[in-house]
């Protein structure tokens, strides 16, 4: 009689080949599992070539016009990034970044003309660096971290993250390098708008574009991620409703 009554418990386990659904009902807000099939924030943005793709035409912006001048400049710009949308286009390759750079480049390069001057191209990625720079740290004194509202979006994994003091804590950490990159890029290319340092400014604004995000990205993916493993060997409370534990 044993070996019957052992022969369904000894099945059990192979009954559950989907995935867990604690996985996806914690309330720290966990990050998407290894192996998801969701699409990552770099896909999002298109991979690295997307990445620079989106950054040729302020480039060829900086070159041209310290070459030929800022109509030349313009117009090399506005072609470039028609030219990198074509490109992707035929790859078959996301084209979010090439329209998303493209339309940029022509409200640069449509200020830069109607104000007649070079350091006009990069006036809206200064006004653009000054907003989120307010919000982040608007977002940090309401406590609504911008980059926890932000991660957990992208995730569809609600805001029950705000319970939980450490991942408030590693949110508000991140959202505080973030406004440090946004504030420098506000100062720094501030201060060379003010001189007319078109060069420079030129020069700054792709130094302190992609790659300084990217660290500050880097370091948020760190930092969260960290406190999203403590707070799950801490054994968080599982949400009412929620699947019973064994």
């Amino acid at each position: 009689m044993s070996d019957h009554h052992e022969a369904p418990t000894t099945r059990l386990p192979r009954v559950d080949p989907t995935p867990p659904a604690d996985e996806q009902t914690g309330p720290v807000g966990p990050p998407v599992p290894h192996g998801g099939s969701g699409p990552t924030l770099m896909e999002q943005m298109g991979g690295l070539s997307g990445i620079v793709a989106s950054s040729v035409p302020v480039a060829v912006f900086v070159l041209v016009n310290l070459i030929a001048g800022l109509q030349p400049g313009l117009y090399a710009a506005l072609g470039v990034g028609v030219a990198v949308m074509v490109w992707r286009l035929a790859r078959r390759d996301p084209l979010q970044p090439a329209v998303s750079g493209l339309l940029g480049v022509g409200v640069c390069a449509l200020v830069a003309r109607q104000t007649g001057e070079a350091r006009g191209f990069y006036l809206p990625g200064l006004l653009i660096s000054s907003f989120f720079a307010l919000t982040a740290i608007v977002s940090m004194i309401v406590r609504w971290p911008i980059a926890g509202v932000i991660w957990n979006g992208i995730n569809s994994r609600g805001m029950q993250w705000r319970q939980n003091p450490a991942l408030l804590r590693a949110y508000t950490i991140a959202t505080g390098l973030l406004a440090i990159v946004f504030v420098s890029r506000v100062v720094v290319q501030g201060l060379l708008y003010d001189a007319n340092a078109e060069t420079w400014l030129g020069i700054a604004r792709l130094a302190m574009g992609y790659p300084l995000l990217g660290l500050a990205l880097l370091a948020t993916v760190l930092i969260v991620r960290r406190a999203e493993r403590s707070a799950r060997v801490r054994g968080p409370a599982p949400l009412t409703g929620g699947p019973a534990q064994p």
